[in-house]
């Protein structure tokens, strides 16, 4: 596994560029010179949309993520090319061109969304969340009563999404004040999940707990005494012991 982008050899560094390969660690994802790959998986893209994106290469990922899927959107791509394309980068472009497609409305973004929240590889994962991430934020009570459901997918990585989506913090994306302020808002998705057999979704939920207990530590305390009160299961102990640990 590659340490660094310098550790990366170049003949990987090309395959990745070249879009016939998926990253195997975020180093390998954010080493991906983006012009290269949109040119490779988009021939027809054009000459100035990839000027466009050469000169973001140093801008932050998320932006040139957005930026990307924007160019796609129009150049009048085919989402369902970019969604079963090989490269992982260009699945989480087809994330971010869901996500700012015009005249969507929330169901219709969760809908398009969900087969990339249940990708193989855990970078379009982590894209599908963040790209859809504001809209969910936007509008929180709707999306909470549709996230619901699939809390009871049966793929733990829908499961995980419904969680991960709405982190009061979260990574790489902007905090949502009102969840930081009233996280009991969150209540309907996180006791679903208090028992998740899933690993996965046990690290989520406790790292959405985390996040709430900077803000409003005696919640996070007071919920967890009372799970596990209510549900005995190892899951629920380990979820609450990981939501705590920031705690003194």
């Amino acid at each position: 596994m590659s340490r660094g982008v310098a550790d990366i050899a170049p003949a990987r560094l090309a395959l990745l560029n070249q879009g016939t390969v998926a990253s195997a660690t975020l180093t390998e994802g954010l080493a991906i010179d983006f012009a290269q790959l949109l040119a490779a998986a988009v021939p027809a893209i054009g000459v100035a949309r990839l000027e466009r994106m050469r000169a973001q290469a140093a801008a932050g990922i998320t932006g040139r993520m957005a930026l990307a899927a924007q160019l796609l959107l129009d150049a009048g791509t085919d989402l369902a090319m970019l969604q079963a394309h090989p490269s992982d980068t260009v699945r989480g472009w087809a994330c971010f061109a869901i996500a700012a497609q015009a005249g969507l409305t929330l169901p219709q973004q969760l809908a398009a969304m969900r087969p990339l929240a249940d990708d193989g590889h855990f970078g379009v994962r982590e894209w599908a969340w963040l790209a859809l991430r504001p809209h969910l934020a936007a509008r929180l009570d709707a999306a909470i009563a549709l996230l619901v459901p699939w809390t009871a997918d049966p793929s733990e990585r829908v499961r995980r999404f419904a969680c991960e989506a709405l982190r009061p913090r979260g990574v790489w994306c902007a905090h949502i004040a009102r969840l930081k302020k009233e996280p009991q808002l969150a209540l309907p998705l996180l006791q679903a999940l208090r028992a998740d057999p899933a690993v996965y979704v046990q690290d989520s939920v406790a790292n959405w707990l985390n996040d709430a207990a900077k803000s409003q530590p005696d919640w996070v305390r007071s919920l967890c005494a009372q799970w596990l009160l209510d549900s005995p299961a190892a899951a629920t102990a380990r979820i609450c012991k990981r939501a705590q640990r920031s705690l003194t």
